[in-house]
């Protein structure tokens, strides 16, 4: 095996077991892990030297093993799934925040023309 052969396989093992580990963990990461092993299992037939021999003929291009598996016949999931709850905003949280800048915004105009309009009782000489 090559450098270069070694260091993908070094990486496959890596993504193989970040799956394991995603697996395990659950959640959102239970769902990737599949995506990761697939991962895992294409980034070995990258290898250069497999690549080599798949230019020369000399290893098969798709394998048994590699194959996608067929679709089943028959539907997978015979219950329907729970819908999930909606996340609901709690009340009373606040007043709209566009509001509020629109108030201040209407005050900051309205004291600065009081403040201008009062500009003439003392003039600066």
């Amino acid at each position: 095996m090559s450098t270069l052969d070694l260091l993908v396989e070094r990486g496959a093992e890596r993504l193989e077991n970040l799956s394991r580990k995603a697996a395990a963990k659950g959640g959102f990461a239970a769902k990737l892990a599949d995506e990761l092993a697939e991962d895992a299992a294409f980034l070995r037939k990258l290898k250069p030297s497999l690549i080599k021999a798949r230019a020369k003929g000399r290893a098969p291009i798709t394998r048994a093993s590699d194959r996608e598996p067929e679709a089943p016949s028959a539907p997978q999931i015979t219950a329907p799934r729970p819908k999930p709850k909606a996340k609901r905003r709690p009340r009373g949280r606040g007043p709209n925040p566009f509001l509020v800048a629109g108030v201040a915004l209407a005050a900051g105009i309205a004291i600065a023309k009081v403040i201008d309009s009062r500009g003439h009782a003392h003039p600066r000489d």
